[in-house]
C-alpha cells in the first residue's frame, strides 16, 4: 500500500513540473513572437512619428558621482544614469506581460533619439562586464532607455571673487540631426524634480553643491533650430582650505614685520634681517597661491589680498629705512657740535696758554707750549665712530641717540588699525556679497 502511495506522489509532480515548464515554454514563446511580430517591417531609420507629428522625448539623470572640479581647465566630471522615454506606436503590443523588459541587444534594432551632450569635453559609455544599459517597452508603445554614462564637460568660470566665488556649471544635451519642428526634450518628472544628486554621491573637496536649475533652450543654428535641456549645476568654494593654507600665515607674516617696530632703532641687523625675511616670505606665499589657479588676465580677491598684505610688509621696512636715515642726520648734528665745541675749547686752551707764556717765560717758550696743546691728542678727544658702526648693538654709544624714535611710535599704532581695517573691509565686503548672491538666487527660484 505504501508503495502504491508513492508511486502515485511522484506521478503527480511529474505532471506539475511538465506543467509548469510547458507553461514557461508557452510564455517565452509568446514573448518572442511578440518581439517578432513587433520587429516585422520595422524600419529603425524612420523616427516615430515621421511625416506627422513632433517626437517628445522625456528625460531625466540620476548623479551617482559629481567631481572632481578642475579650476585650472575651468571642467568637471560626473557619472549618471541618463534616462530617456518616448512613445513609438509602432511597438505597440498585447500579451501576457505588461512590459518587456529587454537587453541592450534589442536597442540596434529600434530607432533611439540621436541625443548629444553639447558642452561635453568627452564622455564615456560603461561597458563592462557588458553594456550599461537599459530597455524596455509597454504595451502602449513607450519605450524607457536608460544608459550609464561619464561626462567631463566644460564650466566657464569667472574667479574675480576668487576663494569666495560660486559657479553655475552647465550641462547641455540635445538631438544632433533633429531640429525642434521634428523632436522636442522635456523633464520627465518637472524642472525641478528631473535631475536627482543624493547627497552621498558627491565627491567634492573644494566645493558645495548648493542647488541645480533646470531649463529649456532653443538653439538657433545654420542648419536649423534644435531643442535643448540645460542643467546648471551651483557650486560653491569652501574657504577653509585657503584659510589654513594662504589667509591665516599672510596675516602672521603681516603681524611679523610690524614687531620689528618695538625693536630698538640701534639694532640694525635685527631689524633688517626681518624685514627682508618677511618681504622673502610673502613673495613665496604669494606664488604658491596662484599655482593652483589658471593664469586669468585680472586679479582675484585673493590677488589683492596678498598685494596689500605685501604693501604693508614693504611699509614696514621702509619705515626703518626712515628711522634709520634720521637718526643718521642726528648722529652728524651731534658729531658737528662735538667737533664744534672741541674747537672752541681748543682756541680757548690756546689763549689761556699764550697769557702764560707771556708771564712766565720768553715767547719762544710760549709758541711751543701753544703748538703742543694744539697738537696734542689723547684718547678721550677721538671723534665719534661712523653712525653704522654705533648703531650695531642695543646699547649706543651716543647716549643722545638712545630711546624710541617718534616714527616708532607712530608706527606702533597706525600700521596695527591700518591691517584691522583692511581686514574688517575685506571680508565685509566679500562675505556680504556671497550672502546677497545666494539671498537673489533663492528670490529667483521662488
Amino acid at each position: 500500500m505504501a508503495i502504491l502511495t508513492l508511486t502515485f506522489v511522484t506521478f503527480i509532480c511529474c505532471i506539475s513540473l511538465g506543467s509548469v515548464s510547458g507553461a514557461g515554454k508557452i510564455y517565452s514563446d509568446n514573448i518572442t513572437l511578440i518581439l517578432d511580430r513587433l520587429l516585422d517591417g520595422y524600419d529603425n531609420r524612420l523616427r516615430p512619428g515621421s511625416g506627422g507629428g513632433v517626437t517628445e522625448v522625456k528625460t531625466d539623470i540620476f548623479v551617482t558621482s559629481f567631481g572632481p572640479v578642475s579650476d585650472v581647465e575651468m571642467e568637471y566630471t560626473m557619472d549618471m544614469f541618463f534616462r530617456q522615454m518616448w512613445v513609438d506606436e509602432r511597438l505597440k503590443f498585447e500579451g501576457p506581460s505588461e512590459i518587456l523588459r529587454l537587453n541592450n541587444r534589442m536597442v540596434d534594432k529600434i530607432w533611439t533619439p540621436d541625443t548629444f551632450f553639447r558642452n561635453s569635453k568627452k564622455s564615456i559609455s560603461h561597458n563592462m562586464t557588458t553594456p550599461n544599459k537599459l530597455f524596455r517597452i509597454m504595451q502602449n508603445g513607450t519605450v524607457l532607455y536608460t544608459m550609464r554614462l561619464t561626462i567631463t564637460a566644460e564650466c566657464p568660470m569667472r574667479l574675480m571673487d576668487f576663494p569666495m566665488d560660486g559657479h553655475a556649471c552647465p550641462l547641455r544635451f540635445g538631438s544632433y540631426a533633429y531640429t525642434s519642428s521634428e523632436i522636442i526634450f522635456t523633464w520627465r518628472k518637472g524642472p525641478i524634480a528631473s535631475v536627482d544628486c543624493p547627497a552621498e554621491s558627491m565627491s567634492l573637496l573644494q566645493y558645495d553643491l548648493v542647488e541645480q536649475i533646470l531649463s529649456s533652450e532653443i538653439f538657433k543654428s545654420n542648419t536649423g533650430h534644435y531643442s535643448v535641456q540645460v542643467v546648471h549645476f551651483h557650486l560653491q568654494r569652501k574657504l577653509g582650505y585657503y584659510l589654513i593654507q594662504t589667509y591665516i600665515p599672510l596675516i602672521m607674516v603681516v603681524v611679523l614685520s610690524q614687531v620689528s617696530f618695538w625693536i630698538n632703532k640701534e639694532s640694525v641687523p635685527a631689524r633688517t634681517v626681518a624685514g627682508i625675511t618677511t618681504v622673502l616670505t610673502m613673495t613665496t606665499l604669494s606664488i604658491s597661491a596662484r599655482e593652483s589657479l589658471p593664469k586669468v588676465a585680472y586679479a582675484t580677491a585673493m590677488d589683492w589680498f596678498i598685494a596689500v598684505c605685501f604693501a604693508f610688509v614693504a611699509s614696514a621696512l621702509v619705515e626703518f629705512a626712515a628711522v634709520n636715515y634720521f637718526a643718521t642726520l642726528q648722529a652728524n648734528r651731534l658729531q658737528k657740535q662735538k667737533a664744534r665745541q672741541d674747537k672752541l675749547e681748543v682756541m680757548a686752551t690756546g689763549s689761556d696758554d699764550e697769557n702764560a707764556s707771556q708771564m712766565d717765560s720768553s715767547p719762544q717758550e710760549g709758541l711751543k707750549r701753544r703748538n703742543h696743546s694744539v697738537c696734542r691728542s689723547e684718547p678721550g678727544d677721538a671723534l665719534p665712530l661712523p653712525i653704522f658702526l654705533q648703531q650695531g648693538s642695543a646699547f649706543p654709544q651716543i647716549p643722545q641717540l638712545a630711546g624710541t624714535s617718534p616714527i616708532d611710535k607712530y608706527a606702533r599704532i597706525l600700521f596695527p588699525l591700518a591691517f584691522a581695517l583692511f581686514n574688517l573691509v575685506y571680508w565685509y565686503i566679500y562675505l556680504a556679497k556671497d550672502t546677497m548672491e545666494r539671498a537673489r538666487d533663492v528670490v529667483l527660484e521662488n
